[in-house]
């Protein structure tokens, strides 16, 4: 049974991780027969946000705590997971990925990346291992690529400002629809735009879906 991290960067689209977009990872690892192993860094959040009125709201949270609620209580510190016990990781979207992860939603494509999670990524990348990014994640994904001297094709759909700083930390951007991918086998890189473009799950589900294959079949 392939072993694959889903790494979380909170709940919830606009302060976290998309909920639809990590439930969907989920299932479609699941119907696959593989073991999802959900982790999250254990950090406060970079903000809160009521997604009621979609305006700050004054508390504070904790990016693994509020993760821990899509990965029903299921989940790990990313700082004690390795890239040794994994087959493949998985990187869903939503703003916390550009937040909380790193924080490319404030300083673009001279953003610094959490530490634990940096780790991660780049030691997946050196071993040659699977890494799938989903919506805003290939932002994150490119900036650790970069450190790693790694110059992946990636897409987050055909949003032109979030392409050009894609492109600006060394890697390619390419467009791409919804309901596709875009694959680099040199890099064992897959990414697909989801929510970038999606106008609900279906379509989304159809991205993830192949992503989720296409990792797999890379292992």
């Amino acid at each position: 049974m392939p072993k694959v991290g889903v790494l979380l960067s909170g709940c919830g689209v606009f302060d976290g991780a998309e909920i639809h977009e990590s439930v969907l990872t989920l299932l479609a690892l699941n119907q696959r027969g593989a073991e999802a192993v959900c982790c999250a860094p254990n950090i406060e959040q970079a903000a809160v946000v009521d997604h009621r009125t979609q305006q700050p709201a004054a508390e504070k949270r904790n990016v693994l705590t509020e993760a821990a609620r899509i990965a029903r209580g299921e989940i790990r510190d990313v700082a004690d997971v390795t890239a040794a016990e994994l087959d493949a990781l998985v990187i869903p979207g939503g703003f916390g990925a550009a937040k909380n992860l790193c924080n490319f939603a404030d300083a673009g494509p001279e953003c610094t990346v959490q530490l634990s999670t940096k780790r991660l990524i780049a030691d997946m990348l050196e071993a040659r291992k699977p890494v799938g990014a989903i919506c805003i994640a290939p932002a994150l994904l490119a900036r650790v690529a970069e450190h790693s001297n790694v110059s992946a094709t990636v897409t987050i759909g055909d949003d032109p400002a979030t392409a050009r700083a894609i492109e600006h930390m060394g890697c390619v951007h390419r467009k791409c629809a919804v309901t596709d991918i875009v694959a680099d086998a040199a890099h064992h890189v897959v990414t697909t735009p989801a929510y970038m473009l999606g106008k609900g799950p279906a379509e989304v589900f159809e991205g993830i879906r192949k992503l989720v294959d296409k990792v797999l079949e890379m292992i």
